[in-house]
């Protein structure tokens, strides 16, 4: 995997376009001015985090006898099953109200749920431990491909307000099934990885 791939597989685990509504739906009690410096407050939050776990999730998987073919195996089944759930989504009022349950009411979000686990959640942390677990001589170029990962989902969601009024839920959601598509190549690409450094070793 190289920077452009990995920066892609990121940017499509975070899933901004699916998280453009849940965004707005936990932000809707918050005053218009407060708004985006919540959303840039909360990405950075999520970034800090993304990082340690970059930097230091291999060590943990160390300690924890987690082998790398393990963990590819277990890292495309989980973006299989993120695909899957981008492809085939649940509904907006289910999405939406679970959200919700998240977040304290009144008080703006803090944390939880927006940085995780809505941009750094699960998968998002199996991905770069993956990437750093797999190829550590290269965590600059890793670095990088979440940088470009968090700034590009960082401008979409910093405009969801505008993306919400002139493209609609609908052309939301086809958009959200069509990066769905792919990530289910790159899952299906990452399982058979996985399968072969086990078979091979």
């Amino acid at each position: 995997m190289n920077v452009t791939s990995a920066a892609i597989t990121l940017f499509l685990v975070m899933d901004p376009i699916g998280n453009v509504p849940i965004f707005l739906s936990i932000l809707d009690e918050i005053e218009p001015g407060r708004r985006l410096r919540i959303i840039v407050r909360e990405m950075l939050i999520a970034l800090v985090v993304l990082i340690a776990f970059l930097f230091f999730g291999r060590h943990i998987m160390s300690g924890l006898g987690i082998s790398e073919p393990a963990l590819s195996v277990g890292g495309g089944v989980v973006l299989f099953l993120i695909a899957l759930r981008m492809i085939f989504p649940r509904t907006d009022a289910n999405t939406e109200s679970g959200a919700r349950a998240d977040a304290i009411p009144g008080q703006e979000p803090l944390l939880v749920p927006l940085a995780v686990p809505l941009v750094a959640g699960p998968s998002s942390m199996a991905i770069v431990i993956l990437l750093a677990t797999q190829q550590p001589d290269l965590m600059l170029s890793w670095m990088v491909a979440l940088l470009i990962a968090w700034f590009a989902s960082a401008m979409i969601l910093l405009g969801a307000e505008v993306i919400r009024k002139y493209l609609g839920r609908r052309v939301i959601r086809a958009l959200e099934r069509l990066m769905g598509m792919i990530l289910t190549t790159l899952a299906v690409e990452m399982l058979l990885r996985g399968i072969e450094a086990y078979l091979s070793g």
